[in-house]
């Protein structure tokens, strides 16, 4: 592990500490808020306001609390706050119970100085918190920025309801840590809806979130100690014009149910311009400015040779220079026809992403889930439409279980390395279904992050199913077949394949069934599990059944194309070297076949078939168009 990432967690384990006090301190307050002892009782009326009790002062509209403690509110000010003013070690306690603040001026809520304030949402309650378009600062300051707004930490608990309108800034807002416990809070905000500076927490709750900037954030972008978020539960409807959830460093999730949308949704992202020859030629290169120069000085359709297998600690340095590079800078705009310079991702961490458990209902204009540095999936429902990438990261993408079905995406998943052991992923991309390449999706210079010999996509078990008008896995390095399924319904264009990769192709084990055109097909070149190619003569149409079975009958494959095809690519464990099989279209024997050799090339009525693509097959129907190839390895 990193010495920055142990930083980031050794700082979240310390800030967990400290707001379980919080916490404690807040049950406590619960549980005394329910006698008169000890809680002074404050009245709103309108303009003015009444205390039984001391710690707390009025003066017009204004109620300013002083000391710790607890304090019951009840009643509505038409323009006033409640300011908290207390020492610095103090800790005070609000117990909402019917309260309704509107101020024109300033936050409703301001906690200015206090060790921490907790909001107790009485039970039953309804309250509500507006503050108006335009602030006054006497003191020339920039604070508060929030129509519920602390200076320290503040926490939210309690069974009530909480709606806030943040009309000059952002809802809730803490410049230290904000922590939510539970309650129903409704936020609608011309910035951000929840922010919490140093950390947002968040264990159970209810949130409807309009926001016009972001949804819920965290942005210490001075102390990568700071700037996280933690996601354990709790019900989400975000609507955000950017990003709907983003912490500066690390965000992680760990359960919940989230509705996520950004930018208006998927149907608004900008087109997609692809920069060059799709597919082919050495793989698709990363998305980068028109005239960057490619990494290592290697030119569009350069294969690369030689390239020597990656390992766990090949990732772990691909992650660490990931990391630091996420840490220099943000991102420049995407490649489309039309500029954006707002993020308008799902979920966005700066550092490290990591999601293992919740269910996810995302559809953004830019990726649903992105991540600067590292992103990892180890479970959770999602459900996905997306104008970019539907899980992107900028160095390492791990996914080890879930369900993932990406609806709509640009790119179903990109990462500097992507490795897939488990899970069932289902994804449509209007480009490449899985895409190891290297820097950022925003045109930053890949070859700062890590070198072209890092990129790989293993798949060594799960359930992998693309839809891919590119090219379904497309590696600007590597590519390693190891165990579960893959099944890649591949391009109808000429310009694409199923398998497009700039190293090597090896694979030990799994099952492979990948089709799409005949133009630039590449298959396995290495390992040790045979494979199958089956050229037809012409596009077989959507709905073909192919069925593969070995000299006892016994089914090894059986699979049901759902887009037009030419050739097929096949691999099943068990399928040895001089094996006998019977080849199977829409339940009719095609042809008996011998596997003569690692890779046995055929055409559909069982005669030999050369190991190149067949010249002038570069698409298909009124795509077709003359042109030469890729050979076959």
């Amino acid at each position: 592990m990193n010495q920055q990432k142990k930083m980031v967690i050794t700082a979240m384990l310390a800030a967990l500490g400290m707001l379980a006090g919080c916490s404690q301190s807040a049950s406590s307050a619960a549980a005394s808020a329910g006698t008169s002892d000890g809680v002074v009782q404050i009245t709103l009326n309108g303009g003015t306001a009444s205390v039984a009790g001391t710690g707390a002062s009025v003066n017009g509209a204004d109620v300013t609390i002083t000391k710790a403690g607890t304090y019951r509110i009840a009643g509505a000010l038409d323009d006033g706050q409640i300011l908290v003013d207390a020492g610095k070690q103090d800790a005070v306690t609000l117990v909402l119970d019917g309260v309704t603040i509107s101020c024109s001026d300033s936050a409703g809520i301001y906690e200015k100085q206090a060790g921490s304030m907790t909001l107790l949402l009485a039970d039953g309650s309804s309250n509500v918190i507006s503050d108006g378009a335009e602030y006054q600062f006497p003191d020339g300051g920039d604070e508060p920025d929030a129509a519920v707004f602390a200076k320290d930490d503040l926490t939210i608990t309690g069974t009530g309801t909480l709606t806030v309108t943040g009309n000059y800034h952002n809802g809730i807002g803490s410049k230290d840590n904000l922590l939510v416990e539970s309650g129903t809070l409704i936020v609608t905000a011309v910035n951000d809806g929840l922010r919490g500076r140093d950390s947002v927490t968040i264990s159970d709750g209810t949130f409807a979130i309009d926001a016009e900037g972001d949804g819920i954030k965290s942005n210490n972008d001075e102390d990568t100690q700071k700037g996280w978020i933690l996601l354990s539960g709790g019900s989400y409807q975000i609507s955000a014009g950017n990003d709907g959830i983003q912490a500066e460093t690390v965000l992680t999730v760990t359960g919940g149910s989230y509705e996520i949308v950004t930018g208006g949704g998927s149907k608004n992202a900008p087109e997609r311009v692809e920069q060059g020859f799709g597919g082919g030629f050495g793989g698709k290169q990363p998305k980068r400015e028109a005239g960057a120069t490619p990494p290592d000085g290697q030119t569009p359709g350069e294969a690369r040779t030689g390239s020597v297998p990656p390992n766990r600690q090949n990732a772990e340095a691909v992650q660490t220079a990931s990391v630091q590079f996420a840490a220099d800078t943000e991102a420049a705009q995407p490649t489309s026809s039309t500029t954006n310079s707002e993020s308008q991702k799902g979920m966005k961490a700066g550092t490290l992403l990591t999601v293992s458990g919740g269910t996810f209902s995302i559809d953004s204009v830019d990726d649903a889930l992105h991540s600067n540095g590292n992103l990892t999936i180890s479970g959770g429902d999602f459900c996905i439409s997306t104008g970019d990438d539907g899980a992107h990261a900028d160095g390492a993408l791990a996914i080890e279980a879930g369900d993932i079905r990406i609806e709509r995406s640009y790119e179903g998943l990109e990462g500097t390395t992507v490795e897939i052991s488990g899970g069932e992923i289902v994804l449509t991309a209007s480009d490449d279904g899985v895409n190891a390449a290297g820097g950022s999706d925003e045109n930053l210079d890949p070859g700062r992050l890590a070198s072209q010999n890092s990129y790989f996509i293993r798949v060594a078990g799960g359930m992998l199913t693309v839809d891919a008008d590119g090219d379904g896995l497309d590696s600007n390095g590597d590519l390693y077949l190891e165990g579960g399924t893959v099944l890649v319904n591949g391009p109808t264009s000429g310009g694409d394949s199923a398998l497009d990769y700039d190293g090597s192709c090896e694979i030990s084990g799994g099952l492979l069934m990948a089709a799409g055109s005949a133009g630039m097909v590449q298959v396995p070149s290495d390992g040790i599990q045979p494979r199958l190619v089956v050229w037809f003569d012409g596009v077989q149409p959507a709905g073909t059944q192919i069925e593969l079975a070995d000299d006892v009958n016994q089914t090894v494959l059986d699979v049901t194309l759902e887009k037009p095809f030419e050739v097929v690519i096949l691999s099943a464990p068990g399928l040895e070297v001089g094996q006998t099989c019977a080849l199977l279209v829409n339940g009719e024997k095609a042809t008996d076949l011998t596997l003569t050799e690692t890779v046995t090339s055929i055409s559909s009525d069982g005669s030999a078939a050369p190991t190149q693509m067949r010249f002038g097959r570069m698409g298909m129907g009124e795509d077709r168009v003359e042109g030469r190839g890729k050979a076959m390895q």
